[in-house]
């Protein structure tokens, strides 16, 4: 039933539904969530949607709405066709108190639980960061491992060269030639940019001036992806408790070994660069949707699952952070695979990666989807 609903989730404003551009709240802050009979279940191969009333969404009183609410308004830079029509009361409503703000969520929006097709409604969170380093535009001999734009000839989704021979085919080497945008010192700090995916570079020009941008995702070699933590194990190193630190020891202890140790991950990255301007500074990179991510407030999906651009209520409880809160359905990443699975988007720099490393813990997520939107005859396209 609601394949076709996701299938609109990278589209942009569609007319579906009732329209909701002039809606307000309509209840006072004090008053309870609309009863009523409850929607029937969703479906899709992927994951099923239960219908349930907020009462259910552990935490949701006490959540600081308005701290979500520029990820939600990032939503209407690219909204989808069953969120567009909310994008104006949700400007409207920026200023307001975190009470109206709820007061309007619950309104217009329904709860779903989301489980798999197999009824399961536990999963797992991750998290991941945007990191800065130090880099060079030109190279030397401290700064030796390059960062590439589109190779020559590249198209999305066809399998190019892995990494071990972009870095020794002369063929593969040809496709670079040319597209380095910058280069650092360190091989384990160039790789935690490749599993990121973006990041800030603080760039020393030729000149000798300085400057930070924002290296952004512009496509892989579309080959797999494999962990470089599972590798050490496998080959019998420590299990590896603080990333990336007891990596740079390995590598430092075991410099012959290095190579070895990036050529296990067969996929390359190559990003595109972008002007960081002081407004931008604040926000983190571009997820999947094409918006701005909000730190603590985007969090990565299976897009077969959950819609880019649907809010979602987090749960989840572990050792790294108590987390119940509202966060929007921004990215995606390609082990960001299944129902109840989410990367939480922890921010920038080294205190949001200590963060990220350590995140691994059980996730409940409960989709919130507008009101009076039939998922079944919503005109929606890819």
């Amino acid at each position: 039933m609601i394949a076709a609903l996701l299938a609109g989730c990278a589209s942009g404003p569609q007319t579906a539904g009732p329209d909701a551009s002039s809606a307000t709240p309509s209840a006072p802050p004090s008053a309870a969530p609309p009863t009523g009979v409850l929607p029937g279940p969703l479906t899709h191969p992927k994951t099923r949607w239960v219908p349930v009333d907020w009462a259910e969404l552990p935490g949701f009183s006490d959540d600081a709405v308005h701290e979500a609410w520029g990820a939600l308004m990032a939503n209407c830079q690219r909204p989808n066709a069953a969120i567009a029509p909310l994008c104006a009361p949700l400007r409207r409503l920026a200023i307001a108190t975190d009470a109206e703000q709820r007061v309007f969520l619950m309104e217009h929006l329904q709860p779903y639980r989301v489980e798999s097709p197999a009824g399961q409604a536990e999963g797992l969170l991750t998290s991941y960061y945007e990191p800065v380093f130090d880099a060079a535009r030109q190279p030397s001999a401290t700064h030796r491992v390059p960062l590439y734009g589109l190779p020559a000839g590249w198209v999305r989704g066809r399998q190019g060269f892995t990494r071990q021979q972009l870095e020794t085919l002369p063929e593969a080497q040809a496709t670079l030639r040319g597209r380095e945008i910058a280069w650092m010192a360190d091989p384990v700090d160039a790789l935690m940019l490749h599993i990121q995916g973006s990041g800030r570079l603080r760039i020393t020009e030729a000149d000798g001036r300085q400057q930070t941008v924002r290296l952004a995702f512009a496509g892989t070699n579309e080959q797999p992806y494999r962990s470089v933590q599972a590798w050490l194990s496998s080959q019998g190193v420590s299990p590896i408790s603080r990333w990336p630190e007891d990596v740079k020891a390995w590598a430092q202890n075991n410099p012959h070994r290095v190579q070895q140790m990036l050529w296990a991950n067969p996929r390359y990255v190559f990003f595109r660069e972008e002007s960081l301007a002081d407004v931008d500074m604040a926000f983190g990179p571009r997820g999947a949707q094409g918006v701005p991510l909000t730190a603590g407030r985007s969090i990565a999906v299976d897009r077969e699952a959950i819609p880019y651009g649907t809010p979602v209520w987090l749960q989840s409880i572990g050792p790294t952070a108590q987390l119940q809160r509202l966060v929007v359905a921004q990215d995606t990443g390609s082990a960001i695979v299944g129902a109840v699975r989410a990367d939480y988007f922890a921010g920038t720099g080294e205190e949001a990666g200590r963060f990220a490393a350590r995140m691994k813990q059980p996730l409940r997520l409960w989709a919130l989807w507008p009101r009076g939107m039939d998922p079944t005859g919503a005109s929606v396209r890819r």
